[in-house]
């Protein structure tokens, strides 16, 4: 069953939390520092106009992390941003004065001498990382839950990081690269935050607002001044609370109607909204989905917070919703662009899909206001990160559909 929630709850201090630092002048000098990377390039921004048509909406605009930097997903803008913002910090330097050649040169490297970075990761998060680090000329070291895919451990190491599949779950991970970054004197790149550990992940907040700024910049070049609906999947709540921040920044109370939406095995965001006491909630166990990305129980306090005070619906997803927007975005309709994406970036195109045809979801799609003047972004987040696991949903039909009401 797909499960929904409209957010209720009041701010928990009255004032709604603060989103200054995903605005605009804060994702500029991140996207600046991206802009210095000399395989920098705007990710595509493609327009479904027969697919928008078919759905009975104005607009359907899916940005395509899959030409990000070479890796295939959009995590990579987070961890670089991140790592720079921490080597800057060490330089006492402002990141503004610490463009990519710079902080890659024979001297910063000198000055800055050897570290270790560490993460854990199901792979696209952790693949960004090693590759930062091996443009550093620094050291990664990379773990990764059990059942990870043995193609994305390759790929890592393939980018000279050090990389292990443990027997943990995601969450279990993050400690376990936690202590061992106390241990061994490393640095920990990770997107979620916990007590006394807030700079990094916010950084890496920042570093994906540099997404949420193109797709605008691309809109508006199409004389789109916003979207009037934005659909961002989520795993701890970075990605998604970036998007959310940035557009609450420059849109206030005129921002889009934003849904959140998870795997139904991981959805701890949707579990802390259901509870609806203002605190974040975890969920446990083995979290088995397809949607490795999403794949988290235990939300970023500060994604929370945004996502808490600023977006209107949650909703829970199994995994056929996420098969489905794959083989969609596969086989496309008319002339509509083909985008390869994996199982945690097409989600939000397979439920805006079954939310627009299934009669039985029509309160939601009334809830939302989605109609004929409804423009809708959406982000494939990562490409066919895992071909075997791609090639089994898209050309073997893994995780069919029901058939609509």
């Amino acid at each position: 069953m797909i499960e929904w929630i409209g957010n209720t709850m009041k701010p928990v201090h009255k004032a709604k939390v603060a989103v200054d630092f995903l605005g605009e002048k804060e994702i500029f000098k991140a996207r600046q520092f991206h802009m210095s990377l000399p395989e920098y390039r705007e990710t595509p921004l493609q327009g479904l106009d027969t697919l928008a048509n078919l759905l009975g909406v104005a607009g359907v605009y899916v940005k395509d992390e899959s030409y990000r930097f070479g890796l295939n997903a959009f995590k990579v803008l987070g961890g670089s941003y991140a790592m720079a913002r921490y080597l800057a910090q060490k330089l006492d330097q402002d990141i503004s004065e610490m463009p990519f050649p710079v902080l890659t040169s024979p001297q910063t490297r000198n000055q800055l001498g050897e570290i270790t970075f560490t993460t854990a990761t199901d792979g696209n998060h952790g693949r960004g990382v090693a590759w930062t680090a091996r443009h550093l000329q620094q050291k990664a070291v990379i773990y990764m839950p059990k059942g990870t895919a043995r193609r994305r451990l390759e790929n890592i190491r393939a980018e000279g990081a050090e990389a292990y599949i443990t027997d943990l779950n995601y969450d279990d991970a993050v400690r376990l690269s936690a202590e061992n970054a106390s241990k061994y004197g490393w640095v920990i790149v990770q997107d979620t935050a916990w007590e006394g550990y807030y700079d990094i992940p916010t950084w890496i907040m920042q570093g994906y607002g540099t997404m949420a700024a193109e797709a605008l910049s691309q809109l508006k070049r199409q004389g789109i001044e916003k979207p009037t609906h934005i659909f961002v999947q989520a795993g701890v709540g970075s990605l998604a609370g970036a998007v959310q921040g940035y557009f609450a920044s420059l849109f206030g109370n005129e921002r889009p109607i934003t849904v959140i939406v998870e795997a139904n095995r991981a959805a701890c965001l949707y579990k802390s909204v259901s509870i609806g006491d203002g605190a974040p909630h975890f969920v446990g166990g083995n979290m088995d989905t397809i949607m490795a990305g999403l794949a988290c129980g235990e939300p970023n306090t500060i994604g929370w917070e945004v996502l808490r005070d600023y977006s209107d619906l949650f909703v829970s997803c199994p995994d056929w919703v996420s098969a489905l927007g794959m083989r969609m975005l596969a086989s496309p309709l008319g002339r509509d662009p083909r985008i390869v994406s994996g199982e945690s970036g097409a989600v939000t195109a397979g439920l805006l899909n079954v939310i627009m045809r299934d009669k039985g979801l029509k309160q939601l799609k009334d809830k939302l206001k989605l109609d004929r003047n409804s423009r809708v972004l959406l982000f494939s987040t990562e490409g066919d990160t895992d071909p075997v696991k791609y090639a089994s949903i898209v050309w073997g039909g893994e995780y069919p559909a029901p058939q609509y009401a």
